[in-house]
Parts: structure tokens; C-alpha cells; sequence
């Protein structure tokens, strides 16, 4: 599920870069596995007098939102659609490890941005978490999604904030290693990146809906932070985003703030993030659930 700061489905990364993305969405839902669940949950109770039995997953990364979809809807069947092939190989992966039946999930690999993929449709329930902001043309996307959508479906979106990479320092933290507003920086500098590269990101997805004929039945913020004691994961989560984040600034960052994040991120240091236990996971989603008429 998302959270994840990037890209579902989207080109333009090389191998290792795929990789780390992967791994950051699988601990994003691994930590944030509470929210996940309120939101299935939430899902669960919008959809109670007929339950989805076949469910859209749009850009659906390594398939954590595919998983606890069925997870959630015992006789739903999911395609999972995304334009990375090795996103699409741990979906499958994951299927049989999580005792989900391999009948219950097709995958597509199709680029959203071009030729709208054949025969998804209709549907009972689109789950779109953090995809839609990636998308050239996201208002194409949301007429494409009404036209395969059953009447009375539903289209899930849940999206970040214009900041959408999690803060895992805290203030006193960052003060504490003489680098106060450190994250601060580097999400300044993300920014930057991202309203040239990713303008839709922080859009107003209520409004998008309504103008694509959806009837907005919730918008719910979910404002999230957790501090001790964390997921087992937490470090792990924070060491793989942090990576992601050094690598992409690596030619805007100073140098003082290039070294702090060096010593986040030194396996053998003292200040690794694996090691400490004052790390706290400060993030915010926002879903919107539009009915089909």
C-alpha cells in the first residue's frame, strides 16, 4: 500500500533503485499495517450489503494492497495492474506465501499513461493508493475507471500530502546529533524535484472525482505517528527510505547534511538507524472513496 513517497507502475527506474522502492513498500505496509487495516476495514463496512468480488488494484507495486484486500474479502478475486514487471513477479510471489489461493489474482502489466489496458473490467471496487498523482493525464484515468467500474461500485484513492516521504527524526533527535531540521531540508529538496516531475501530487482528489461523475461518499485524513514502541520493522523502513532519499539529492544536498545522512545510514556506526530506539514514524494519508452512479 502506499505510503510509499513514490511510484506505482511508473518507469524511469534502473534495477537497484526497483529494488529498494520495493522494499520500502513492503515495510511501509508492514508498519503502517494498523492503517492499512482501519482502511480495508472502513472498505469492508462501505461495501456490507454486497461485498466486492472483483477488485482493480491500480499500480499496484509488490501487491501489499492487493493481499489485504482479499484478505478482507474472502470471496473477491483482484488484477493487479502495474507497468513493472518485477513489481508484478513478488506479486505472484507473494500470493502463495500468504495462503491466498493463485486463482484469485491476475496480474497485468500495462503503462496507464498510454493505451488504456483491455478487458479490466467491470469491477466491484478500485484501489488506487499513491498512483494516481504518477499519472500524465489522472483525470483520463479517473473516466477510464468510472467506464470499468459496475454501478454502485466503488473507487478507493488514497494519497499523501505534498510531503510524502515518512519523518523518522524528531526534532530533539536531530538537535542531538547537531543537525536540527535535517528531514526538514531534505523534504524541501524532494519537493522541489517533484513539482516538476510529479505535479499532481497533493491535488485535490475529491474534486477530480465529483468533476468525473463519482458521488464522494468519504474523505478521511489518517495523521499518523508512532513513537515508542515501534513495529520491529521500523528501522529497517527508515533505512531503506532514507537511502532512497540520499540517493536521488546525492548532487543537491550540503555537505554537512550529506554526512549526517552517511552516518544514518553506516551499518557499522553508531548513529545506524538499525540502532537506535528514539526513532519515531510521522506521516499522513488521506482516502476518498467515490460511489459509481
Amino acid at each position: 500500500m502506499h505510503g510509499h513517497g513514490e511510484v506505482h507502475g511508473h518507469g524511469g527506474h534502473d534495477e537497484a533503485d526497483e529494488a529498494l522502492l520495493a522494499e520500502v513498500l513492503d515495510l511501509d505496509a508492514e508498519v503502517l499495517h494498523s492503517y492499512l487495516a482501519e482502511v480495508t476495514g472502513l472498505l469492508a463496512d462501505l461495501t456490507a450489503d454486497a461485498p466486492p468480488r472483483r477488485i482493480l488494484d491500480l499500480g499496484s507495486g509488490t501487491g501489499t494492497g492487493t493481499l489485504a484486500l482479499l484478505q478482507q474479502f474472502k470471496g473477491a478475486e483482484a488484477t493487479a495492474v502495474d507497468l513493472s514487471a518485477e513489481m508484478l513477479r513478488r506479486v505472484t510471489a507473494k500470493v502463495g506465501a500468504a495462503g491466498v489461493a493463485e486463482d484469485r489474482v491476475r496480474t497485468v502489466r500495462a503503462d496507464l499513461d498510454a493505451d488504456w489496458p483491455q478487458g479490466l473490467g467491470p469491477v466491484d471496487l478500485v484501489w488506487a493508493s499513491a498512483s494516481l498523482h504518477h499519472m500524465a493525464d489522472p483525470d483520463r484515468a479517473l473516466a477510464e475507471l468510472l467506464a470499468t467500474l459496475r454501478p454502485g461500485g466503488l473507487l478507493a484513492v488514497a494519497e499523501m500530502d505534498a510531503s510524502p516521504f515518512p519523518r523518522f527524526l524528531s526534532e530533539e533527535l536531530e538537535a542531538a546529533l547537531g543537525r536540527p531540521g535535517l528531514e526538514e531540508r531534505l523534504y524541501a529538496a524532494v519537493a522541489g524535484q517533484h513539482a516538476e516531475a510529479v505535479p499532481h501530487l497533493g491535488a485535490d482528489w475529491g474534486a477530480r472525482l465529483t468533476a468525473a461523475g463519482f458521488a464522494v461518499e468519504t474523505e478521511r485524513r489518517f495523521d499518523i505517528r508512532l513513537s515508542a514502541p515501534l513495529p520491529a520493522a521500523t528501522g529497517r523502513y527508515a533505512q531503506a527510505t532514507l537511502r532512497r532519499l540520499r540517493d536521488r539529492l546525492a548532487d543537491v544536498l550540503g555537505a554537512e547534511d550529506s554526512a549526517a545522512l552517511a552516518a544514518f545510514l553506516d551499518e557499522e556506526g553508531p548513529q545506524n538507524v538499525l540502532r537506535r530506539d528514539d526513532l519515531t514514524v510521522v506521516t499522513s494519508r488521506t482516502l476518498w472513496v467515490g460511489r459509481k452512479p
